[in-house]
């Protein structure tokens, strides 16, 4: 991977935006494994002077998840327990976040601030060493000694995870099928210890499989075994975790098997080679938890040499029958407020509704739920896509829309009605799909590079830009105009791109306002803070209402006029603060 990775950090981006190797290994794993663009990659790394020990701040908001990352870049040689104790440093320093905020330099002091607005809405926090050699062995004791502190800490509890060059590598090739993971696995049973048979037509095989054994398995820490599991790890705070946690450190570790349910896989296609079990289209239904655990407390695991965990593996190829089987086998504890409301008969009166007036289109609403190839692609619409499209528009909070806990929890009652309309759903993804059209590599409109960082967040605030356009170009600013009447007016005056176009030079001006405006001593602009606050909405709407004012003068009377709705057109925006 050394020298896969030194050809790589050779080329310009790497090279023009970094000083210098360790800086650009960094970059390379950001960019690589975490999968964050160029810009966003950029944004993320903030080693340097007064780094305080931290190399780079990803914030991955759809895992709800913190990863605080420490690299060390060399050819040869071992890595000794130097650059543990400096995550550990940075650990400690965390927990008071304003004093390290004060010291640091001005690209962490920036993602510290939008550290804080995560862990206020509780984001797990991950610390990642990553290294091109391996560890001596007494950093190895270290390590172990490290994950320990870090997830037995009550006021600040954290994982830590040595990415080596072995990981390394199994995380960079499991990137590559990142975008359709398709996970491949050769087990090596213990004889003695599995049972191979048949329930119906179905192939079951249940094994005790040694628990140092799960550190095997490709796909734990980025979630891609767990693509057919209702959710994702719920972090070391949660009481059935801790509970594991203390098991494995415990002195009664080797009745493991005894405490635990086990671990229920599905595999599309199973065989066995002898005492190998070999699986293609490997996903875990139910052991996220688990194997998250497990494999935060690698270092402990490994040596344990008789401490044994249940699998239930099934040979399942139906897509409907895996889905089932996955709800099923996670009754036992609450899953994600997304996945119970797939199910809600408002989500399926939208979703009949929708596929009616479409019948080329198709309303997905359960998580990992494909289309099916005879549907138009740009007819199929995710339930979880348009939650947050409705949050940005009818509610006018794009500030909100990242958050699929507050969307499907806290807010799903005022989203999601049985009376929206086929034609506005369509709409708003019509609308929205022609807005990523511009968030491209190319970047045709020019936004900043800090806007291009949060692509996460920022196209909605682009959506609510378009919904305000309409408004105060028909004098209706305390309203929210339908969106399939928006996308029609545009259409039949020929100004959807300059609608669009126009709407997202709005939304990067009232960013470069505010980026600009002077702050109280020891204040820090951070632009994630700012989009997911509601001063970003005022802001856009001021810039949009001094833009149409001038542009009539500029020529521009045409566009304006088209923007003129009817009355009828408007509704009070639905309140979700």
């Amino acid at each position: 991977m050394y020298e896969k990775i030194k050809s790589d950090i050779a080329q310009t981006y790497y090279q023009q935006n970094f000083p210098n190797d360790g800086q650009r290994f960094v970059a390379w794993y950001v960019r690589n494994i975490h999968a964050q663009d160029q810009n966003q990659t950029k944004y993320s790394i903030t080693d340097g002077a007064d780094d305080k020990q931290i190399d780079a701040v990803v914030i991955d908001d759809e895992q709800s998840a913190v990863y605080i990352v420490q690299g060390k870049f060399i050819s040869n040689g071992l890595v000794d327990a130097e650059p543990l104790r400096e995550v550990l440093s940075s650990w400690v320093q965390l927990k008071d976040l304003a004093k390290l905020q004060e010291n640091a330099n001005a690209k962490l002091k920036q993602r510290l601030a939008d550290l804080s607005t995560a862990l206020d809405d509780g984001y797990d926090v991950h610390f990642e060493l990553i290294v091109t050699s391996n560890l001596t062995e007494a950093a190895h004791k270290d390590l172990a000694v490290f994950q320990k502190n870090l997830a037995d800490a009550d006021d600040f509890s954290a994982s830590l995870t040595l990415v080596d060059p072995e990981e390394l590598k199994r995380r960079y090739d499991l990137a590559l099928e990142k975008e359709n993971p398709y996970i491949k696995h050769r087990l090596k049973l213990e004889a003695g210890k599995y049972v191979d048979m048949k329930i119906g037509d179905t192939s079951v095989v249940l094994a005790a499989i040694p628990l140092k054994t799960c550190l095997e398995f490709p796909g734990i820490k980025d979630g891609a075994l767990f693509q057919k599991n209702v959710r994702q790890s719920l972090g070391l705070s949660n009481s059935v975790n801790k509970q594991i946690k203390a098991t494995i450190y415990g002195d009664r570790n080797k009745d493991f098997f005894f405490f635990h349910n086990g671990i229920t896989a599905i595999c599309t296609q199973m065989n066995r080679d002898g005492d190998d079990l070999v699986m293609q289209g490997l996903s875990v239904v139910n052991g996220c938890q688990s194997l998250t655990t497990i494999l935060s407390c690698s270092e402990q695991v490994k040596k344990l040499a008789d401490t044994y965990i249940m699998f239930r593996f099934y040979e399942i190829p139906e897509h409907d029958r895996a889905d089932k089987i996955s709800t099923s086998t996670n009754s036992q504890s609450t899953v994600k407020p997304r996945d119970l409301r797939s199910n809600d008969k408002r989500v399926l009166a939208l979703k009949k509704a929708f596929e009616q007036r479409y019948t080329d289109g198709q309303f997905l609403t359960k998580r990992g739920e494909q289309p099916t190839p005879d549907k138009d692609k740009n007819k199929v619409v995710d339930m979880a896509s348009l939650g947050k499209l409705l949050m940005a528009w009818q509610s006018q909070r794009p500030n909100i829309s990242y958050s699929e806990t507050k969307i499907f929890d806290t807010y799903f009652e005022q989203l999601f009605k049985r009376d929206y309309t086929p034609e506005r759903v369509l709409a708003l993804h019509e609308w929205m799909r022609l807005i990523e059209a511009k968030w491209t590599k190319d970047n045709p409109l020019g936004f900043n590079e800090t806007l291009l960082a949060m692509k996460a967040y920022a196209p909605f605030h682009h959506l609510y830009a378009i919904s305000i356009f309409f408004c105060v170009g028909s004098n209706k600013v305390d309203r929210v105009p339908a969106p399939d009447l928006t996308l029609k007016a545009a259409r039949d005056k020929n100004i959807v791109d300059w609608v669009v176009n126009f709407s997202g030079k709005a939304l990067n001006m009232a960013l470069t306002n505010a980026a600009n405006e002077t702050l109280p001593a020891n204040r820090v602009f951070s632009p994630n803070n700012w989009i997911k606050a509601k001063t970003s909405l005022v802001a856009i709407a001021n810039v949009i209402q001094t833009q149409l004012m001038m542009l009539p003068d500029m020529g521009a009377e045409q566009q304006c006029n088209a923007l003129i709705l009817p009355p009828e057109a408007f509704e009070y925006r639905w309140q979700a603060d």
